[in-house]
């Protein structure tokens, strides 16, 4: 584990158990309440300069996503993700989940990400893909039957991918996934896990 998801960890950690103090006290009873304290919390963070310098840019997303998304923001769920994903061994998780680190971390770098229906895959109606924008593209119905019951992967993912494929395989790498390319289409791939 590299020391920056030490301090990613230690981050989420704080702004759990701030929230459940808050809880615990009253303070928070909604949804909406914990959206609201959260980006008060993660303002002060900022503000005051509490975490280190590596995490700014952390705290700055969170506060954002906070603030524009309001509830769909899922701020809570948010550091929930990142205390488990930093904090345990992420090889050791299930498919599904190092799939779902993956994509989180690949829209944390810029890269545009999406899961596309049948009609937005193929057919007349398709998502034409500029390949000078950085995405990663998954299409829903792979998804919804590539997995069984307990996230492992039982079917490879077809994958529409126009940013640069060494950084994707960086990142697919990092949580025990690779990328086959399609020969017929170089926009097309197969995501498979490289755990066995």
């Amino acid at each position: 584990m590299d020391t920056s998801n030490l301090y990613v960890d230690h981050l989420a950690w704080c702004g759990l158990i701030a929230l459940n103090m808050a809880r615990q006290a009253g303070a928070v009873s909604s949804a909406a309440q914990e959206n609201l304290f959260l980006c008060r919390w993660l303002a002060t963070a900022e503000k005051k300069r509490l975490f280190r310098r590596e995490l700014a840019n952390d705290i700055r997303w969170l506060l954002r996503e906070g603030r524009e998304k309001g509830l769909r923001a899922d701020l809570p769920g948010k550091l929930e993700y990142l205390w488990q994903a930093s904090s345990s061994d992420l090889l050791a998780q299930n498919d599904l989940f190092r799939l779902q680190h993956v994509m989180h971390v690949i829209t944390l770098t810029g890269i545009n990400y999406g899961v596309l229906t049948e009609s937005d895959w193929e057919g007349r109606q398709a998502l034409k893909m500029n390949p000078k924008i950085p995405a990663v593209f998954l299409r829903k119905s792979d998804l919804e039957t590539g997995f069984d019951e307990q996230g492992s992967l039982i079917k490879p993912l077809a994958t529409r991918i126009t940013a640069e494929l060494s950084a994707v395989d960086a990142l697919l790498s990092r949580a025990g996934w690779k990328r086959k390319a399609d020969v017929g289409n170089p926009l097309l791939h197969l995501l498979i896990t490289d755990i066995q």
